[in-house]
């Protein structure tokens, strides 16, 4: 049976919050305030100091959903190719990239799991050579975010997702691999057989002591460029969805060219 390494992507293979980190490109187009540039690094500060349990991850849903209500798409997935590299390339672990090299070598698929929407998580997760992505997606009406979200990949329902794919493509979940930073994950790293607690919140922490889940500690954010390229990504991730999805948590999107499912 084939197997897979689901990685969050948050503080696990980035070093900040992908949705953040784009705050000054999207001020840049025209999208926010200088004030909203603001109220989101502050955001990020606190997600970087005091973690992401479920309530901080509840306001930061909020704020970013109240952000990008009206945003054109076209601009954000615009933005988002352009600045890519050099947002986004310097924040990534390199103990991260070893491991989904490693992964791939071993014959695993590497999918990426984030509650940040899949329109910065897709072109992240192809930049890294990963096969699927699990993310949030926002709803659109008329080329534009409407500020609800259509699929919310958080908490249970990334387990939920994890397994749903599992099926449909015939992972064997006791041998494959999950890792993650925020106790908010716990789901997720409940549902395989090798779990991974990287540099883990205070209640990770204790949930991974008494799981017995090894702790790895990621201190190197390195650029891609500088390590030897990764393997291409299979066809284009944005090819198939299991379930919906939006904003800060919402759709599932894979690379391959199987069939779409109903949510």
């Amino acid at each position: 049976m084939p197997t897979a390494a689901f990685f969050d992507l948050d503080k696990t293979i980035i070093a900040k919050s992908s949705t953040l980190a784009f705050s000054k490109p999207f001020q840049a187009g025209g999208l926010i305030s200088r004030r909203a540039v603001l109220r989101s690094a502050y955001a990020q500060f606190v997600y970087l100091v005091g973690g992401a349990d479920h309530d901080q991850m509840e306001k930061m849903r909020q704020f970013m959903s109240q952000l990008c209500t009206g945003w054109d798409v076209a601009t954000v997935r615009e933005i988002v190719a352009d600045t890519l590299h050099n947002i986004v390339e310097p924040l990534v672990y390199d103990e991260a990239v070893s491991l989904i090299e490693e992964h791939r070598l071993a014959g695993r698929d590497v999918i990426i799991v984030s509650a940040s929407g899949a329109e910065v998580v897709e072109p992240i997760a192809e930049m890294l050579g990963a096969d699927r992505v699990i993310a949030t997606r926002m709803e659109i009406v008329d080329g534009r975010y409407s500020g609800e979200i259509e699929y919310y990949a958080y908490a249970e329902e990334k387990a939920r997702a994890i397994i749903e794919l599992a099926d449909l493509l015939g992972y064997d979940l006791d041998d494959s691999y999950a890792y993650s930073d925020s106790v908010t994950d716990v789901p997720m790293l409940e549902a395989v057989g090798h779990a991974y607690a990287v540099n883990p919140d205070k209640e990770l922490r204790r949930a991974a002591a008494a799981h017995e889940w090894p702790v790895l500690v990621f201190t190197k954010p390195v650029a891609l460029r500088s390590r030897v390229p990764l393997p291409p990504a299979r066809p284009t991730l944005a090819a198939l969805a299991v379930g919906g999805v939006v904003a800060v948590g919402g759709v599932i999107w894979a690379s391959s060219r199987r069939r779409r499912l109903g949510a």
